[in-house]
């Protein structure tokens, strides 16, 4: 996609009614510090479109981006962050399963977890929330340029052994520094987001 225009048009916080863009939107969720804010900034190619923090947690609203008037790209809260309150991650995660529930445009969601790492507790709960909502979830293994690249087989095979994706599931390694997996990505958003035809809605 060439990137025209991109701006922050919507933000809801906890007690916001979900807006209903009538644009596809597509939706990006990850654990604090995985690399979500770095991901949409080289997704548009911008710098600091999406707010990039040395302390996790700072993103505590859903963040719409309109990308050249026809699509959406989402910013869930990050989740996992050892200090906030338990409250406080309780109103998240109610913000996001409503969002996933109940957004009428929302076409996929991609998971972000950290390829260095086996996902926790927090990943599997929002894969499951993914999931019972109705939506199969791309995962986005970032991080890429922090291994070597002989690690990245094994890295990549704990990701699917432990969430237990089927064989046909979607996994990109990503990184935002060198922006490997930015075109498979785009190639992705790009079908989903593409119109239905006549036979496809029918």
């Amino acid at each position: 996609m060439v990137i025209k225009k991109v701006s922050l048009d919507i933000v809801c916080g906890v007690t916001s009614r979900l807006p209903h863009t009538e644009r596809p939107e597509i939706a990006f969720a990850g654990r604090s510090n995985v690399g979500k804010s770095s991901l949409i900034n080289t997704l548009v190619n911008r710098k600091s479109l999406a707010r990039t923090s040395s302390q996790p947690g700072k993103t505590q609203t859903i963040n719409f981006y309109n990308i050249n008037n026809s699509i959406y790209l989402v910013d869930l809260p990050g989740y996992g962050y050892a200090k906030t309150s338990v409250s406080e991650k309780e109103k998240w995660g109610k913000m996001i399963e409503r969002y996933l529930r109940g957004s009428k445009d929302l076409r996929a969601v991609f998971l972000l977890v950290d390829i260095r790492h086996e996902p926790n507790a927090n990943d599997h709960q929002m894969y499951e929330w993914i999931i019972n909502n109705g939506y199969r979830p791309i995962i986005i293994c970032t991080k890429l340029d922090k291994l070597k690249r002989s690690q990245v087989p094994k890295a990549i095979k704990t990701i699917r052994d432990s969430l237990r994706l089927p064989e046909d599931a979607v996994l990109i390694p990503y990184s935002s520094q060198t922006k490997q997996g930015r075109e498979e990505i785009w190639q992705k958003i790009d079908l989903l987001t593409a119109p239905m035809s006549e036979t496809e809605a029918e």
